[in-house]
């Protein structure tokens, strides 16, 4: 049997050696010198979370991880989770296709429901359609990985005539996993 080890985090507000909480952004620097150091220790991969409150500094989880990427060489780079109920899976799709060429090949896409809900308002949808969201975008996900070209129709997403997004994806399908938790909480 084979067994893989990585790291997760949220990017959790921390408290530095003065005892103070740390700045989102010396947060953001420790995650990427964390996960440099679990690279040249040879962990299997790191997964990095979605949030958007003041107790987490990361709320862009692609990004984090392309700078991960640039980095190091081996570990492979997850979410841990996108929160595809509350993005755009056209922009999930270009984000990871951009973070898959950086890293040669090592991204993963985590995306979940979310279990915390502080991005549905922020981003214009509401709590209601929590498992509708979910459902439909995660329907066209899927669709878009397909590669090629698409057509799509949404109820609550936007409709896609004929479109192939780019960049496309050169190392093949992109493993993508479907996280599942607790119940939304506020």
């Amino acid at each position: 049997m084979d067994v893989e080890f990585g790291i997760d985090t949220f990017g959790d507000i921390t408290a530095g050696r003065d005892g103070a909480l740390l700045p989102d952004d010396a947060v953001i620097r420790n995650v990427i010198e964390e996960a440099v150091l679990a690279d040249e220790l040879g962990l299997d991969a790191v997964g990095v979370g979605e949030h958007h409150r003041n107790d987490f500094a990361i709320s862009s989880p692609e990004m984090v991880l392309a700078a991960i990427a640039a980095r190091t060489s081996r570990i492979r780079l997850a979410t841990a989770v996108t929160v595809l109920s509350s993005d755009d899976p056209v922009r999930v799709f270009e984000r990871f296709a951009t973070l898959d060429a950086i890293s040669s090949g090592r991204a993963e896409a985590v995306v979940g429901r979310g279990s915390f809900t502080e991005s549905f308002p922020l981003f214009g949808y509401d709590l209601h359609d929590y498992e509708e969201l979910f459902e439909e975008k995660l329907r066209l996900f899927a669709q878009l990985m397909g590669g090629g070209r698409v057509t799509w129709k949404g109820r609550l997403t936007q409709d896609l005539a004929d479109v192939e997004l780019h960049p496309r994806l050169a190392s093949g399908p992109l493993p993508t996993w479907v996280a599942v938790g607790a119940r939304p909480s506020r």
